[in-house]
């Protein structure tokens, strides 16, 4: 094996074990997460199951205070007692009702013959002492599980004469709950379940009982039970505690984390999987990079020799597309040279006929009228050239004024040709801001150009406004009389148009290129809908230029 197969192989081990590092890591985390997110609907889902469990015993709590003063438990007729007795016991589903002395004698029972536990626990002695007395325990032989309470009842001089005890049958209170979720028990002191939602944890008790102990783990700030108790009960569970001082218990749940495991393990199973395709593109990557390695090797030579003969080639394809670039810009203003060129031959005629005739102070006229259609060409040739040429002066001083003009001349055959009218009112003094000459003259072009674009299916009305106003910084508005912009949010996208491609139709760059150059002066550029839904508007914004300051190149600006 070469050397760089086991580089290879090496990299790819370590890549596979730092991924199953971080994945590891990451379940972790994730679980962490789950469990704290499981533990604080757990806790809601406890506090509703003992608030439940509170509320239902709350009741037969009241009942044993409010009737422990009957008249009736007083006059001592036990008939009418117990009536009284049976009587709330049947509306209130009570297990038994029982009125005894202060020697802790049966007076009265709603139903007679009720084990004596009943009515001498420690629920009767707290309520031989004037306190409310309650308690839970076995009740009959059949052991039915059953909650007391034990209200005082007072002599007429004050002292306690005896108690009303009141036994809840808690496996019916049971029964509005049994089965839901979670799983939900209740325990003494002694650690034993007295109340649940599952009847197979009835009467477990930590360190004993028919079902094996759970194997605790802490996970994060969690406690969680491994657990093997049954189809009903969840082989992993979130333990969580509530003290209930009021009724003597301890609330506890049993919440399954499996839906903690599983999002858990699906965010490290994305994880991994990512990097692994990650891993797998890289690895494809550098043996794709490897093998056209090796291929340029072997071509490096064939290429040598073609070197020179591409780098001419090249050098003719920028010549032949700055070529075209002239040729499309002059194009659309041949007519402006034409017209000068045309006149300058006209006046250098009637120049010469003066000569001949004598009369020089009219040749010298007609020669002014040449120097100046001169100038006229040259300066639409050196405005024609920079643009076509995309020269990229630094930023500096630039007057505002010359730019829109030099834009307006630039157009102005395409908007004669199209009918277009162009009203301009320029400011009688300069307007010196920061940018570049002839990247600015471009975004005017472009803007002139759009506006013509879009009034090119009108016959009438055709009419582009441009105006300066000043500000803190100054403003050149753009408007036109057109169908307006169907989706103003999009219009400085690339390649957005609404245009069709083909043609002369351009790609939908102009407005995006504009936008990149004025931002990168330093201002900013908008297009809106005119108010009255003709027409669009466009606002170039641009800092004043401050003397003093330095070019991108870090001369002085003049």
């Amino acid at each position: 094996m070469d050397a760089g197969f086991l580089r290879r192989a090496g990299a790819s081990l370590g890549f596979l074990i730092a991924v199953a590092a971080m994945s590891a890591a990451l379940y972790a985390w994730g679980l962490n997460q789950a469990l704290d997110q499981l533990a604080r609907r757990g806790a809601a889902d406890l506090a509703l199951a003992a608030d439940r469990l509170t509320g239902q015993l709350q009741r037969y709590r009241e009942m044993a205070v409010l009737l422990a003063p009957h008249p009736a438990l007083g006059a001592g007729d036990r008939a009418a007692a117990e009536a009284l007795l049976l009587e709330a016991s049947d509306k209130t589903a009570a297990l038994n009702l029982i009125q005894v002395d202060a020697a802790g004698r049966v007076l009265a029972e709603a139903y007679p013959g009720g084990p004596a536990g009943a009515a001498s626990g420690p629920w009767v002695a707290r309520a031989m002492q004037g306190a409310l007395g309650a308690g839970h325990g076995l009740y009959g032989r059949d052991a039915q599980r059953a909650y007391f309470f034990a209200a005082p009842r007072f002599a007429p001089g004050g002292g306690v004469e005896g108690a009303l005890v009141v036994a809840v049958d808690l496996s019916r209170l049971e029964d509005e709950w049994r089965g839901a979720r979670p799983t939900v028990f209740f325990t003494d002191a002694a650690g034993r379940v007295f109340v649940t939602n599952r009847t197979e944890l009835l009467f477990w008790q930590k360190g004993g009982g028919a079902l094996p102990p759970p194997l605790i783990v802490r996970q994060g700030g969690s406690e969680v039970w491994r657990l093997d108790w049954g189809p009903y009960i969840p082989a992993s569970a979130l333990h969580l505690v509530r003290e209930l001082p009021v009724i003597g218990l301890r609330a506890e749940a049993l919440v399954d984390t499996g839906p903690a495991v599983r999002i858990a393990g699906l965010q490290a199973a994305v994880f991994a999987a990512l990097w692994l395709a990650f891993g797998a593109f890289l690895f494809l990557a550098m043996e794709r990079r490897r093998a056209l390695s090796q291929a340029n090797r072997l071509l490096e030579a064939r290429v040598a020799a073609r070197s020179e003969e591409l780098k001419r080639a090249q050098a003719d394809l920028v010549q032949a597309g700055k070529l075209a670039a002239l040729g499309q810009m002059s194009a659309g203003i041949s007519h402006e040279l034409n017209q000068p060129l045309m006149a300058i031959g006209q006046f250098a005629d009637n120049g010469l006929a003066f000569l001949d005739r004598g009369r020089p102070e009219a040749a010298r006229d007609n020669l002014g009228r040449i120097s100046a259609l001169a100038v006229r060409a040259a300066r639409i040739i050196r405005n024609l050239r920079a643009f076509a040429r995309g020269e990229s002066e630094p930023m500096g001083r630039v007057d505002l004024i010359r730019v829109v003009e030099a834009a307006i001349e630039l157009t102005e055959a395409r908007l004669e040709a199209d009918g277009v009218r162009l009203i301009w009112a320029a400011p009688d003094a300069p307007v010196p801001v920061r940018g570049g000459e002839v990247r600015l003259t471009q975004v005017f072009v472009n803007l002139i150009t759009n506006a013509a674009d879009a009034m090119a299916g009108q016959v009438e009305d055709k009419l582009i406004r441009i105006e300066i106003a000043p500000g803190e910084r100054w403003q050149v508005t753009v408007r036109d009389t057109g169908p307006g912009i169907a989706d103003p949010e999009r219009i400085f996208e690339p390649f957005y148009s609404t245009k069709e491609v083909g043609g002369d139709e351009g790609m939908g760059l102009g407005l995006s290129i504009s936008y990149g150059l004025v931002q990168s002066f330093g201002g900013n550029i908008r297009g809106e809908n005119a108010p009255d839904g003709r027409g669009a508007t466009f606002t170039v914004e641009l800092e004043r230029w401050s003397g003093g300051a330095r070019d991108d190149e870090g001369r002085e600006a003049a």
